[in-house]
């Protein structure tokens, strides 16, 4: 599997961007998960469901199965956060993973960066940053993408990855 993340601060364009890579190369055919890092807490189930109820008396993991799609939660109850490795073990073999967040890791990633946002960028401290997707001119030491140039964004991905 290939593997390339989309980084930059809060509000910056991260999401909009994963979601318009996502239908860009599932529209090129090719087959592709999301992985992305909260660093708030969060929860997909909704108290007073039956999976919320499993949980809450002390499953360590339940799996909510329908017609539509499977979850799988699994409490972690004071372990350690799993490691992006680790995660990306867990996942189903497709043809590109999209990771948002995790910012530290070592993995290929594309920059996305607003100039209202009023954030510094990350690019010119982090050499596993390839390129820069943002609203406003910037000169860099590598590639640098209008934030909404989904396709040429995508290409540049693509070549880099060998896809």
């Amino acid at each position: 599997m290939k593997l390339y993340g989309v980084t930059g601060w809060k509000n910056n364009g991260k999401t909009g961007l994963m979601e318009r890579l996502v239908a860009e190369f599932t529209a090129r055919g090719l087959t592709v998960s999301t992985l992305k890092h909260a660093h708030h807490a969060t929860d997909v189930d909704q108290p007073g469901t039956d999976s919320f109820r499993h949980r809450l008396s002390g499953a360590s993991e339940v799996v909510l199965a329908s017609p539509n799609r499977v979850a799988i939660m699994q409490e972690l109850r004071g372990a350690d956060e799993p490691t992006l490795t680790d995660l990306l073990a867990r996942m189903r073999p497709v043809d590109l993973i999209l990771v948002e967040g995790f910012k530290l890791e070592p993995h290929p990633k594309i920059e996305a960066h607003r100039a209202a946002a009023g954030q510094p960028l990350i690019a010119p401290d982090d050499p596993s940053i390839r390129a820069v997707a943002t609203d406003t001119p910037l000169d860099l030491d590598r590639p640098v993408f209008d934030l909404n140039d989904t396709s040429a964004i995508a290409g540049f991905i693509a070549a880099e990855l060998d896809l």
